[in-house]
C-alpha cells in the first residue's frame, strides 16, 4: 500500500497516468499505465469485434391472398436467397375489402411459402393479423458448412480411357 502523494509521484516521475482501478475496494486500487495508449487499444479492440459481427436485417416480401403462380415463384425465389444471405424475412399478405372474409386463403399462401423454404428458414413469428395485413417471420436456419477434409479426395491417378484402335 503506497500513500496517494506517493504514487502521483511515481507516475509522474514514469511520465504515466496514475489510473483508479478499483474505487470501492478499501483501499482503493490504482495502477501507474499510459491511459491514453490504453483507451486507442480499448477502442480498437472494439472496432475489431463490431467489424466481426454479422449484421441481420429484415426484409420484408409482400404478396395477396390471390396471388398468380408466377408472381408467387418470382416472390419465393426472392425470400429464398434473403434467406441464403442470412436476411430474416417478413412475409405479409395483404387483404382489400371483401378478401377479409377470407383470410384462410391468405394463411394458405404462408403456408406454401413456409413448406417452399423449409431447407433454408425456420418460422420465427407465426402468422397473426395486423390490420389488414397478416404477417410471419422467417429467419434463416443455421447451417453447418460442411468440414474441408482431404480424406474424401482421392490420392490415385485418374483412369486414362481406352479406345479401341484398328
Amino acid at each position: 500500500m503506497v500513500p496517494a502523494r506517493e504514487a502521483l509521484a511515481l507516475a509522474e516521475e514514469r511520465e504515466l497516468d496514475l489510473v483508479e482501478v478499483a474505487p470501492q475496494a478499501t483501499p482503493p486500487v490504482c495502477r501507474i499505465m499510459d491511459y491514453g495508449k490504453y483507451r486507442f487499444m480499448q477502442q480498437k479492440r472494439d472496432k475489431d469485434t463490431r467489424k466481426k459481427q454479422k449484421t441481420q436485417s429484415v426484409k420484408e416480401m409482400k404478396m395477396r391472398p390471390k396471388i398468380d403462380v408466377h408472381d408467387y415463384d418470382f416472390k419465393v425465389k426472392a425470400i429464398r436467397n434473403f434467406l441464403q444471405a442470412g436476411h430474416r424475412v417478413k412475409v405479409s399478405i395483404f387483404f382489400r375489402g371483401r378478401e377479409m372474409a377470407f383470410q384462410d386463403k391468405g394463411r394458405e399462401v404462408l403456408d406454401r411459402v413456409v413448406a417452399d423454404c423449409n431447407d433454408l428458414g425456420k418460422i420465427d413469428a407465426y402468422p397473426r393479423m395486423e390490420g389488414r395485413y397478416m404477417r410471419m417471420m422467417l429467419a434463416p436456419a443455421l447451417v453447418v458448412p460442411p468440414k474441408k477434409n482431404g480424406a474424401n479426395v482421392s490420392s490415385e491417378p485418374a483412369a486414362e480411357s481406352i479406345t479401341d484402335e484398328a
